[in-house]
């Protein structure tokens, strides 16, 4: 049963939804992947204006929450750069650190955990399947189709369970 005294959740992504990661894709096409690069330069992300402007504007009726298939270890790097960015102030859900599930299943698996008991308005994501399963699971979803799509990404998000 969901809190109605509370406000509605509005639940966002972080990579290719607010930070734009093209800068640091190169990472991801080189054998084998490095990994330790990829996440290391998220702190020179350049925000991306059109989620930026939607996670402010939904902060006028919800609470933001961010959802990021990113690992618990990038999670200091992660808070400084939405501060940096005047971002909303939100918990931040991640992936453990040995986490390799497909990023579909464990967002999925943290929406419905937080639906339990808060009524969630939204989810803003990138990635196709992510965006896929929340609907089918009942969830509405704004697809942040604002940037080009990354083939060397989505291998990670669903074959890898890296981000």
């Amino acid at each position: 049963m969901t809190d109605s005294s509370k406000r509605p959740l509005a639940v966002f992504d972080l990579d290719n939804t607010l930070a734009d990661t093209a800068h640091r894709q190169h990472f991801l096409e080189r054998k084998p992947r490095d990994w330790d690069g990829f996440f290391a330069a998220a702190p020179q992300d350049p925000p991306l204006a059109e989620g930026i402007a939607l996670v402010l504007e939904s902060a006028k009726e919800c609470e933001v929450r961010y959802l990021t298939g990113r690992p618990e270890r990038c999670r200091r790097d992660t808070l400084a750069w939405l501060a940096a960015h005047g971002l909303p102030e939100g918990r931040v859900y991640m992936r453990r650190n040995d986490d390799r599930r497909p990023a579909r299943r464990t967002k999925l698996e943290i929406l419905r955990r937080l639906a339990a008991t808060r009524e969630i308005r939204v989810l803003v994501d990138d990635d196709e399947l992510v965006c896929e399963d929340a609907e089918r699971a009942g969830f509405t979803v704004v697809r942040a189709r604002w940037t080009a799509p990354s083939a060397a990404l989505k291998v990670a998000q669903e074959r890898e369970g890296r981000t």
